[in-house]
């Protein structure tokens, strides 16, 4: 954790079978530029954790968890979310205050469809696993490396690995198959949810493609949201060597919105978030 008592905090939410750890070079431009930043495991997300508590572990015990954990900070924080964590970030958002929201090739909430046939690919995959809802799911190299660690080199890729852990079935089942959730855990209804956002998407995404990551910022209403693909990235927008690129794009975001240790002028070349591509282009 990098602490500045000036600065905006930063909380970033990582995705599944992953932890804080996803974020600990993607957060460094961040905390070179002022800003006090935090990354912690979402529930039972460490080495050795209990797992029969995360096979009861959902979406809203996540959303609870992190929503605590930025009510105990000094100031409302930008959450910067990736995956999953971008969807536990607007279920976040809905109930903490916060100055900003940031989705990484996020997981899309209740109601917003597939656009691709992957998409749709994956739904099916996971009704072969058969009651995976009711424990806890280990991560598969062979997954992770078609899908979300495919940019990176096979090094990279398998010392990334080795750091996932298992996920929760429920989780899973709650964001990819919203349809089958009665509950609703993954609804994140846009009047809810105050806080300019900004989207950002791989072009070659599988997981979360960018037509899906368009529809959902497309969602609300106005100049509240924006949107940006990076044509030649994948899933792993913070560890892909584009990441940087990412980092750099958010910050001056941050800039254009005022958002940082000192508020500062909208300077002409951000025009891409005042006058530029909106969500709903």
């Amino acid at each position: 954790m990098k602490r500045n008592s000036d600065a905006t905090p930063v909380v970033f939410v990582h995705g599944a079978f992953c932890g804080g750890w996803a974020f600990d070079a993607f957060r460094e431009p961040f905390e070179a530029a002022g800003f006090e930043t935090h990354a912690p495991n979402l529930p039972h997300h460490e080495r050795g954790a209990d797992l029969e508590q995360l096979a009861l572990s959902g979406l809203k015990d996540y959303a609870h968890a992190v929503t605590t954990y930025v009510r105990g900070l000094r100031a409302p924080p930008v959450l910067i979310g990736h995956s999953l964590g971008g969807l536990v970030s607007q279920i976040t958002a809905m109930h903490a205050d916060v100055a900003g929201l940031v989705l990484l090739a996020p997981s899309p909430p209740w109601g917003v469809p597939p656009t691709t046939l992957d998409e749709h690919g994956h739904q099916f995959g996971l009704t072969l696993l058969g009651d995976y809802w009711r424990r806890p799911v280990p991560p598969d190299y062979r997954v992770a490396r078609t899908t979300t660690l495919d940019r990176l080199t096979r090094e990279d890729a398998r010392r990334a690995f080795a750091r996932f852990v298992p996920e929760s079935g429920r989780a899973i089942r709650e964001a990819v198959q919203w349809w089958a959730d009665h509950s609703m855990a993954s609804q994140a209804p846009v009047y809810r949810i105050k806080a300019p956002v900004l989207g950002l998407a791989g072009g070659k995404d599988r997981v979360n493609p960018s037509s899906t990551v368009r529809r959902v910022l497309a969602r609300f209403p106005g100049a509240q949201a924006h949107f940006h693909e990076f044509p030649e990235m994948s899933h792993w927008l913070v560890g892909e060597p584009e990441a940087p690129d990412v980092a750099k794009l958010t910050l001056q975001w941050f800039d254009a919105r005022g958002i940082g240790p000192k508020p500062t002028k909208k300077k002409r070349q951000l025009s891409l978030f005042g006058w530029g591509d909106s969500a709903g282009a």
